[in-house]
């Protein structure tokens, strides 16, 4: 219950912070700066998520070949 009120207070004041004070009245008018820091932020979030993917992409070609000789040693085993 608690996370779901401050969720919702920081969503309010996210608002709040967004809207120009020349529109409502109210507001600190931070629209153009959070646009800035999200243009900003993009490309690191993107070096991030790309570096993940790869150290993904690499574990999982060695579980394949991991998963490929516990197959042969289970047939040898068979045999």
């Amino acid at each position: 219950m608690v996370s779901l009120i401050v969720g919702l207070v920081l969503i309010l004041f996210t608002v709040f912070a967004a809207i120009p004070p020349q529109l409502l009245g109210f507001g600190l008018g931070w629209g153009e700066y959070i646009l800035l820091f999200i243009r900003g932020g993009i490309p690191i979030l993107a070096a991030f998520v790309g570096l993940i993917a790869v150290f993904i992409g690499i574990a999982d070609l060695r579980d394949k070949k991991e998963a490929e000789k516990e197959e042969e040693e289970a047939k040898k085993s068979q045999n």
